[in-house]
């Protein structure tokens, strides 16, 4: 029996990311004095967007948000939407253990310049789903910009359970998910049932979340390889899937190396990024930079992905 593979007339094309497609979670970059340096992370973020980056995410965890003020925050928005201009999406990570807070600093990014909001699962307290539905839901009214959730387990204790995220998807302006859930089942439930713009917020899971629905990525390696990152996807949309998985394969190397040999992404994005001659500077304590056999070894793995 032959069954039918004919696709109704009416049948609408996908709706564009919210956010773009290929993200990066951006460094932030210091003095050697450790102050906030803006015109490198203008500088940075113009090289991102002009190498194939349609959005950037400040302020996140590679962006080292537990130590920079609330005004460094704002500052840093305002300072890459001036450089970036309307050229790519910009996303702020404005999660804290505080509701309160979250949503203060959720109205000063949209003040900054932010399109949209990344806002993380409240950490340390361990709340309980009703409670972690609630901080969500009180964010994106008291902001009124479009909310990415961001579901990392690993770091705050606490999932976003798929059940939670199917409710929270009927906000309005909750309209994208961060997956660091590494539960892959969870996020396939999850984009079945509702229209929550997916993006892989772990390198190695870029073209496996893409190839069943996600909208893109945001990126920790994209900080020392945007064009390659975002080749992945461009290849994948031309139906090319066994070049986009050669491209997910060849990055494995400096994936892992960044993300996967025990130091923090941050340190490492750092330590490469200063190797190239791209702003960067220190990292902020408690973290630690990392010793010079690591960034040997990254720079050797993103030669090696470059054909250097």
């Amino acid at each position: 029996m032959t069954l039918p593979t004919t696709t109704p007339a009416t049948t609408a094309p996908d709706p564009a990311p919210p956010f773009g497609r290929s993200l990066c979670a951006m460094i932030t970059p210091f003095t050697e004095d450790g102050a906030l340096d803006l015109e490198g992370a203008q500088r940075l973020a113009v090289r991102l967007v002009a190498e194939g980056c349609d959005g950037l995410v400040l302020n996140g965890t590679t962006g080292e948000s537990p130590t920079t003020t609330d005004d460094e925050k704002a500052r840093l928005v305002a300072a890459v939407r001036e450089a970036v201009g309307g050229r790519a999406a910009l996303v702020a990570g404005v999660g804290t253990a505080d509701t309160r807070h979250t949503v203060e600093l959720a109205r000063a990014a949209g003040t900054a310049g932010a399109d949209g909001v990344l806002v993380v699962t409240p950490y340390y307290s361990r709340p309980p789903q009703e409670a972690v539905a609630a901080h969500f839901r009180q964010v994106a009214d008291g902001c009124g910009l479009p909310v990415m959730l961001y579901d990392i387990p690993g770091r705050t204790g606490t999932r976003i359970e798929p059940d939670t995220m199917i409710r929270l998807a009927a906000h309005p302006r909750i309209v994208a998910v961060k997956d660091c859930s590494y539960d892959f089942l969870g996020t396939q439930k999850v984009l079945a049932r509702t229209g929550l713009a997916y993006y892989a917020g772990c390198d190695e899971h870029v073209l496996a979340l893409y190839a069943v629905g996600a909208a893109g990525c945001v990126s920790t390696v994209a900080n020392a390889v945007p064009a390659h990152m975002a080749a992945i996807l461009d290849a994948f949309d031309a139906g090319d899937a066994a070049r986009a998985t050669r491209l997910q394969l060849a990055a494995v190397p400096l994936t892992e190396a960044m993300t996967g040999a025990g130091l923090p992404g941050t340190v490492t994005a750092k330590a490469l990024l200063g190797r190239l001659g791209l702003p960067a500077g220190p990292v902020r304590a408690p973290l630690l930079p990392a010793g010079r056999e690591a960034a040997d070894g990254l720079v050797a793995r993103y030669e090696a992905l470059l054909g250097r």
